[in-house]
């Protein structure tokens, strides 16, 4: 999920490979920089479609205005297809990741929106959990913690390399810890895994920015590397705020 985290200075100096001045460099990284977010504007965009369309056509109201599920709800989260609803994600990214070399900028693109296509089929389950009001409030609450910490990343002189180590080691066992707390279904261990992926993915999300920032700096890409590294970004940084939006609707959404 995180770049390689090879130690980085910041600098007056020009990217090597890089022909134009510090006035070009800076117009290059923030046409770069925007290029990541828009992307990743746009998938989230894409999600939050996808998981709402689903939800409405997989629910439907009762007469005390609880939801009930419909014929195509019950196909689509009742049966084995709820498996595929929830490892698609999973799968995609693999996949995505095994041929991103391989792929030109657009097609890279592409496959980026539909897997955030698919993030939002498995993600509509959440809407069956969770009240709306607190979806919306939860979402807006991540979006304004993310562009805060992303901004740091952006900002700060400070070399996060270090810290970046720790947080991938803590991912790690977030994800073990997740494993274990399937068979356990312990409600103080799930309360103690979500306050710890807020963290982690607040660190990371921080984290990625500068690394991001620091690999157009210094790689030295020409345009259609710099178009799929874009992508590459954009995905990366859409990760981290998926997971922090899901651990914190774990800890602050209100439940139906």
């Amino acid at each position: 999920m995180a770049f390689d985290n090879s130690p980085f200075r910041y600098g007056a100096q020009q990217a090597p490979g890089y022909a134009g001045t510090q006035v070009d460099v800076d117009q290059g990284l923030r046409s770069f920089m925007l290029g990541v977010y828009n992307n990743m504007v746009v998938g989230l965009g894409i999600s939050g479609l996808v998981a709402l369309g689903l939800n409405m056509a997989a629910t439907t109201a009762t007469a005390t205005g609880k939801l009930a599920l419909t014929p195509f709800g019950q196909t689509l989260y009742n049966s084995p297809l709820k498996w595929v609803l929830m490892f698609a994600p999973l799968v995609f990214i693999f996949v995505f990741s095994m041929r991103m070399d391989r792929m030109s900028a657009s097609s890279a693109r592409t496959m980026f929106f539909a897997f955030a296509a698919v993030m939002g089929a498995s993600m509509s389950t959440l809407l069956l959990v969770f009240t709306g009001a607190s979806v919306v409030r939860v979402f807006f609450i991540t979006a304004a913690t993310f562009g805060g910490l992303s901004l740091y990343g952006y900002t700060t002189k400070r070399s996060l390399s270090g810290m970046g180590s720790f947080l991938i080691m803590g991912l790690i066992g977030l994800i073990i810890a997740s494993l274990v707390n399937i068979f356990l279904a312990s409600s103080a261990l799930q309360f103690a895994i979500s306050l710890l992926g807020v963290l982690i993915f607040a660190g990371l999300t921080a984290y990625d920015t500068q690394k991001l920032k620091e690999m157009y700096l210094y790689s030295g890409f020409d345009a259609e590397g710099a178009a799929k590294m874009s992508v590459n970004g954009a995905l990366t940084l859409y990760l981290d705020f998926i997971n922090m939006f899901q651990f914190l609707l774990s800890l602050l959404g209100d439940r139906r």
